[in-house]
C-alpha cells in the first residue's frame, strides 16, 4: 500500500517495508525449486528465475544493476515487455530514475523501445519494449539480460530514494519487471498521478540477489540472506535468494538492525543508527503482535523472511512481498498501520493483483484484514469525494481523473472496500466468510488474481457477493 495521506483522513490503511534476513543457505535452498512456504501450494515450475546484481555508489545516489530473467510465457509473444516504475510521475519528479542501458536476448543484442506510459516530461519511460526478431511459441525459454541504471532523489516520500541526511537508501521496484500475467500475457497500464502501487508481476524465482555496497553499510534485502558477506575493493557483498516472490527491494545504509524469531518466521527490523522515533524493540514487539494476529485469521505468513525498514523521509508503509519499508512513525500509536502492511504479505505477497486495474485486490483486503484484526469500526464515508461511493473496482487510471485523485482513491478504495468486506462478512457469516477467504488465498496462491476469482471464493455466500455489487467490486450480475 502506498498512501501519503493522514490517519485521520486514511483511517484503515497504510504500507511500508517488511522483510527478513539472517538465514542460511541450506535454509534458502528449502523448497526453492517448488516455491511453497509455511504450508502453502506451491509456485509454478515455470515461473521466471531472476538474477539481480546491485552495485551501490559510495554517495548511495546511484545504483549499477544486472538483471537475468530466464521467461517460458504460457501464450506466443512477439515482444518483451518491463516496466521501469521508478519513472513514475511522483518518483520521477523528486528526481529518481531508472535506465536500461543494454539488452541482450539469447545472448543476442537487442533494441529497447522505451515508451511514457504516464512518465512526466524529461523522465525515462515506465514501459520498455523489447522487440523479439521473430515471435516464440508458448513453452519456448527466453533467456535475457538487462543493464541499467538506477538514480536515487533525496528526501523521496516514497519506495526509492535517499534520505536528506544521506546515510541510508532505499529501493523497491527499482529494476525492470516482467510485466506478465499468466493467460492474459503483457501488463501495459499507464502510470498515473495518484499515491500508489501500479505494478503487475508474476510471482518468480529470485535465484540470486547480489547487493554490493561499500563497506560499512548494512543492507536488508529480499528472501534469505545466504552465506556471510564478502569484502573486496572497498565493497561488501551481500547475498539474498527467494523461492518465489514478485518483486524485490533493498535498503542499504548506516544502519542499526534487530533480528528475532517469530513462530518460525525470520523477522529484521532495521533503522538508520542516526536515530528514529521508537526503538527497534517497540517495532519488533507490534510486528509481532500484527503478524501473529492476521496469521490467525489468513493462515500462515507466506515467506520464511520478513525485512522491515524504518525510513526517515517517508510517511507511511509500502509493501513488498516479504518486506515493508515504514515512515519515521510511532508502532504503538499507529498500530493499524502495521497491521495494514503486514497484511499485504498475503494481498498482493501471496496473492498478486494488477495493481493498476484492480487495486482494490490488494488495498481493500488489506484494510479489511487491519479492520478485523484492530477491531476497529470503518471510517464513515462523510466528505467522500465526489465520484468516489460506490466505485471500489475501478482501476488507478479512473481515480486520476477525479478532483483531489489520491484522495479520492483513498477514501474509495480503501475505506469503502474496508468497509464493504466487513459487511460482507457480517452478512455471510465470520466463519464462512473467514473459510471462503482462506480458499481464495489457497486456489490463487503465487498467481495474479482478478475479480472474477473472488466471486468464484464466494460463490456460496450470495448475501456477501451482493454487497459487494453494491459497493462497485464486482460486477452487476447479468
Amino acid at each position: 500500500m502506498r498512501v501519503r495521506a493522514s490517519p485521520r483522513v486514511v483511517g484503515a490503511l497504510a504500507a511500508l517495508v517488511l522483510l527478513g534476513s539472517a538465514c542460511s543457505a541450506d535454509r534458502a535452498a528449502e523448497g526453492e525449486s517448488a516455491g511453497a512456504a509455511n504450508g502453502w501450494p506451491e509456485a509454478s515450475d515455470t515461473r521466471p528465475v531472476i538474477d539481480l546484481d546491485f552495485v551501490v555508489s559510495e554517495d548511495l545516489d546511484t545504483v549499477e544493476g544486472t538483471e537475468r530473467v530466464e521467461f517460458t510465457p504460457d501464450l506466443d509473444v512477439c515482444e518483451l515487455v518491463f516496466r521501469l516504475w521508478p519513472n513514475k510521475p511522483l518518483t520521477a519528479e523528486t528526481g529518481n530514475a531508472l535506465e536500461v542501458t543494454d539488452v541482450l536476448v539469447d545472448d543476442r543484442p537487442a533494441r529497447p523501445e522505451p515508451t511514457a506510459a504516464g512518465a512526466p516530461d524529461g523522465a525515462p519511460g515506465t514501459l520498455l519494449e523489447v522487440p523479439l526478431p521473430s515471435c516464440v511459441p508458448a513453452g519456448t525459454t527466453l533467456d535475457v539480460l538487462l543493464d541499467f541504471t538506477l538514480t536515487l532523489g533525496r528526501g523521496t516520500d516514497e519506495r526509492v530514494g535517499v534520505a536528506r541526511a544521506g546515510d541510508v537508501a532505499w529501493f523497491g521496484t527499482a529494476f525492470p519487471l516482467l510485466a506478465w500475467e499468466d493467460g492474459r500475457g503483457w501488463a501495459r497500464d499507464p502510470a498515473v498521478r495518484v499515491v500508489g502501487e501500479m505494478a503487475t508481476s508474476e510471482a518468480f524465482r529470485l535465484r540470486s540477489l547480489e547487493v554490493r555496497a561499500p563497506s560499512g553499510y548494512e543492507v536488508l534485502g529480499t528472501g534469505a540472506a545466504i552465506g556471510a558477506p564478502e569484502q573486496a575493493d572497498g565493497l561488501t557483498t551481500h547475498r539474498f535468494a527467494a523461492p518465489a516472490v514478485r518483486d524485490v527491494t533493498v535498503t542499504v545504509g548506516r544502519l542499526e538492525v534487530l533480528s528475532r524469531q517469530v513462530d518460525g518466521v525470520h523477522l529484521h527490523v532495521g533503522a538508520p543508527r542516526s536515530g528514529v522515533r521508537a526503538p527497534l524493540d517497540d517495532w519488533a514487539d507490534q510486528l509481532e503482535r500484527s503478524m501473529r494476529e492476521v496469521a490467525d485469521l489468513l493462515g500462515p505468513v507466506p515467506y520464511e523472511d520478513v525485512w522491515v525498514s524504518v525510513l526517515p523521509d517517508q510517511t507511511d508503509g509500502v509493501e513488498f512481498p516479504g518486506a515493508i519499508q515504514f515512515g519515521d512513525v510511532s508502532p504503538g500509536d499507529q498500530s493499524w498501520l502495521v497491521t495494514h502492511e503486514v497484511a499485504h504479505l498475503w494481498f498482493h505477497g501471496l496473492v498478486g493483483n494488477n495493481q493498476a486495474r484492480d487495486p482494490w485486490l490488494d488495498e481493500s483486503f488489506a484494510t479489511y484484514v487491519q479492520l478485523v484484526v484492530d477491531e476497529r469500526e470503518p471510517e464513515a464515508a462523510l466528505g467522500m469525494p465526489g465520484g468516489a461511493t460506490g466505485q471500489v473496482g475501478r482501476p488507478m487510471s479512473y481515480w486520476a481523473t477525479l478532483e483531489r485523485p489520491s484522495r479520492a482513491y483513498v477514501r474509495g478504495v480503501y475505506v469503502d472496500g474496508g468497509a464493504a468486506l466487513l459487511e460482507a462478512r457480517d452478512v455471510a457469516g465470520e466463519d464462512d466468510f473467514d473459510a471462503a477467504l482462506v480458499g481464495y488465498l489457497e486456489a490463487h496462491a503465487h498467481s495474479v488474481a482478478v475479480p472474477a476469482d473472488v466471486e468464484a471464493a464466494f460463490a456460496d455466500l450470495p448475501a456477501a457477493l451482493q454487497v459487494l455489487r453494491r459497493a462497485g467490486a464486482l460486477a452487476d450480475e447479468p
